[in-house]
């Protein structure tokens, strides 16, 4: 009896879901951006195998409504993409084909019908069942490799497709491209790409099969070549036969590099070296990885579907940036030069901009992946030493210029304010201060630098007439963010100097109507202002950018007045919720009147409901955090999220909102404060990384726990009573306990 009930016992903790098991990857896909997909990555990962199934559209890649499949593509980045293979049999089809296109016969693609039940999606691994070609898919992937494995049927016609011109996102324009065949099991080639207008690469390839192909041909827009090489710049790629009297299967390894195909080899055999053609060994090691890093933050009571949308926002913040260096530390640097990292340095990684990404991502990264705020100050210094300039987003380690400000400096401020980074932060300092300082010049293709940076700091603003109003405001942030390094080196002189220039947020306010509204160069406003007008603003309105100070709240109260302050943010709350805070800003240009006020939805009005804590009602703001945490987000492949999840701003949100925390300024001030709110757990465990934090494990208990107590009624710090709605990083990274008493029933406002 007492061996059954132990083994009963034993069979139950087996079963206990893990936090990596709580992971949807379908979550939102249906309108998410080419950066979050359902495939196989690792964290950060050059490689993003994945299905795709859409032209070449805004938000393309993969959509869960489409019912086909036209391959799987090896590289989902901000504008970055390439090498699609698709399993196929039948009759000959040379291109991918469209969602609309026919399946079989005259004008079909090779793409393939599939049902959801017969598709499965985890980190590391993904899988479908192709129903044309009768093919189980399966995908995992190390950092710079993909393993596919194809079950066929017994089929004389059986064969593997490889495309180098593939819809995507943005778009890829071919200006060089080779297939090679190698031997009878392996091919190579390359396919040099413009994305964006300004992003130029070259994705090299090796890609190995576990058994002998048939033949190979290729085949251009010209129709099917022979020979062992084919070379053209539309619409090139091969293909492979299997004929199989019998089923059987047929696994794909593939080495990328940006930098030459001796390197993609390298890569290859690098990072497979102690697995060989064993799919499974690779898919359990990339499970790991991902479990290792999930399993950092461990949260307890609550609904299954608040850990289902938890862990998967969770899992989103390491998906979409990009490793862009190989196993050896080369790497190509935005001139297109061929580079060597520097012992110390492990990797480059590159991506979109870390635009407003200072409210969530960096205090996630410090909390959980202290080692990736490294790696990625690190790519910064790299490519200031290289070619002269931070990176606002280094796609393709280029200078994307795209956002306004710079918001990488609150990334490297915050790292070295916290600690993680210690080394070169005298180099840090000279290239944030020449990022505020000097008017830069095209770059290799790209837009380093804040342009007409000149022009604020001469007139204390941005006028209409050189740039739109809300660049006043970033750049007045990163101002801000210089003068803190500067006062962590002791450079007096130059702190006052930033520290000051960064209250030019105060010119872009007209101050009888306190709103930010856009200035003329004569120093008049413009007339006919309209505080919903997107005009003069980067995805957002004069509304949402008057809550847009960051680094001084306070003083955005004081010129507002407490008053006006809180009545605008709660009727803006008030009337946003019917829209669940998702409402897009439109161009009122086009005659369309649009009353929007909190827009979740993009990154500029992410901070809003954590603006009442610094003006006395914190029961607002744990209120409306709730509010959004449960209406924005859900937990559908359809929805996910209401807006523009550019690289991890609108998942990280979720997950450090669902612990209690917020970071204001980025935690780039001396205080280091970190606002507090209504936790969605009973218990959350931060386990913190022993190589940077003195502390073991940092937890978050919620006394009177219940989702209809959403206020704070009392708050306690290691026994010691809480007076503000606030704590500092240290006390988090030292380790400890903050335990919260809720209640049902807000205070009485004062």
């Amino acid at each position: 009896m007492v061996c059954w009930l132990a083994a009963l016992c034993m069979h139950a903790g087996a079963q206990q879901k893990q936090p990596i098991d709580y992971v949807d990857p379908f979550i939102g896909t249906s309108n998410s951006r080419w950066m979050l997909f359902p495939g196989a990555t690792m964290p950060n990962g050059m490689v993003k195998l994945s299905p795709d199934n859409q032209r070449s559209v805004w938000q393309g890649g993969y959509e869960y409504s489409i019912g086909s499949i036209h391959g799987f593509s090896h590289v989902h980045g901000w504008t970055m993409a390439g090498l699609l293979t698709m399993p196929a049999n039948g009759d000959l089809a040379l291109t991918p084909g469209l969602p609309d296109d026919p399946f079989k016969g005259a004008g079909a693609g090779y793409h393939s019908r599939f049902r959801h039940e017969d598709e499965k999606a985890s980190p590391g691994y993904y899988s479908v069942f192709l129903l044309d070609p009768q093919v189980k898919a399966e995908l995992t992937a190390t950092e710079r490799t993909g393993v596919q494995r194809y079950s066929f049927p017994a089929d004389s016609s059986n064969r593997v497709m490889i495309q180098l011109n593939l819809p995507s996102e943005y778009g890829i324009e071919l200006k060089d491209a080779q297939i090679v065949k190698v031997s009878d099991s392996e091919v190579a080639g390359y396919a040099r790409t413009v994305a964006a207008g300004f992003n130029d690469y070259c994705l090299y390839f090796v890609m190995q099969f576990s058994k002998p192909f048939r033949s190979f041909n290729g085949f251009t827009g010209r129709g099917v070549q022979t020979g062992d090489t084919v070379t053209a710049q539309d619409g090139i790629g091969a293909y492979v036969s299997f004929p199989m009297a019998r089923p059987g299967q047929v696994l794909l390894r593939t080495g990328i590099s940006f930098v030459s195909a001796a390197q993609a080899r390298l890569n290859l055999q690098e990072e497979l070296k102690d697995f060989g053609w064993d799919f499974d060994a690779i898919a359990a090691h990339s499970r790991s990885v991902w479990s290792r890093l999930l399993s950092t933050i461990i949260v307890a009571g609550g609904s299954e579907e608040n850990k289902t949308k938890f862990y998967t926002n969770f899992y989103r913040c390491f998906t979409a940036k990009m490793i862009m260096s190989d196993v050896n530390g080369k790497y190509r640097d935005a001139c297109e030069q061929v580079q060597q990292l520097p012992r110390g340095r492990k990797v480059m990684i590159g991506g979109d901009a870390y635009w407003n990404s200072f409210w969530n991502l960096n205090l996630l990264w410090s909390l959980s992946t202290p080692d990736l705020v490294e790696q990625l100050v690190d790519t910064q210094l790299e490519l200031f030493e290289k070619t002269g300039w931070l990176s606002k987003g280094p796609a393709g380690i280029e200078y994307s210029g795209i956002m306004e400000g710079s918001h990488q400096m609150a990334l490297m401020t915050s790292a070295y304010r916290k600690g993680i980074v210690t080394k070169n932060a005298k180099t840090a300092y000279a290239a944030m201060k020449k990022h505020v300082t000097v008017e830069p010049q095209p770059l290799c293709g790209g837009s380093p630098g804040n342009p007409q940076i000149s022009v604020y700091a001469a007139k204390g603003y941005m006028p209409v007439e050189k740039g739109v109003a809300s660049k006043t405001l970033d750049y007045a942030y990163d101002d801000w963010c210089v003068a803190q390094m500067a006062q962590l080196l002791h450079k007096e002189k130059d702190y006052q100097f930033f520290l000051n220039r960064s209250a030019s947020w105060k010119h872009a306010f007209d101050t009888t109507l306190g709103y930010v509204v856009p200035r003329k160069a004569d120093g008049s406003f413009i007339t006919g202002f309209d505080r919903f007008s997107v005009n003069h603003f980067i995805e957002g309105n004069s509304w949402q950018y008057s809550f847009y100070v960051p680094h001084d709240v306070p003083g955005l109260i004081r010129l507002m007045g407490r008053e006006r302050f809180l009545n605008r943010l709660q009727e803006g709350f008030k009337k946003s919720e019917f829209h669940r805070f998702a409402a897009h800003a439109l161009d009122r240009t086009q005659g369309q009147s649009a009353e929007y006020y909190i827009n979740h939805g993009n990154e500029v009005n992410m901070q809003a409901a954590y603006l009442f804590n610094y003006a006395g009602r914190p029961q607002l703001t744990q209120y409306y955090t709730r509010k959004i945490l449960d209406t924005f987000y859900d937990a559908s492949p359809y929805v996910g999220w209401n807006g523009d999840e550019d690289e991890g701003q609108m998942g990280a949100w979720f997950v450090i909102s669902a612990l209690g925390l917020f970071e204001m300024n980025g935690g780039t001030a001396a205080d280091q404060r970190v606002d507090l709110t209504s936790p969605l757990f009973r218990e959350a465990r931060i386990r913190l990384n022993n190589a940077y934090y003195k502390g073991k494990e940092f937890v978050i208990r919620v006394h009177n726990y219940s989702p209809e107590h959403i206020y704070i009624r009392s708050a306690a710090l290691n026994g010691k009573t809480l007076k503000g709605n606030y704590i500092r990083f240290n006390d988090i990274v030292n380790g400890g306990l903050l335990e919260l008493h809720m209640t049902a029933t807000p205070d009485p406002q004062p």
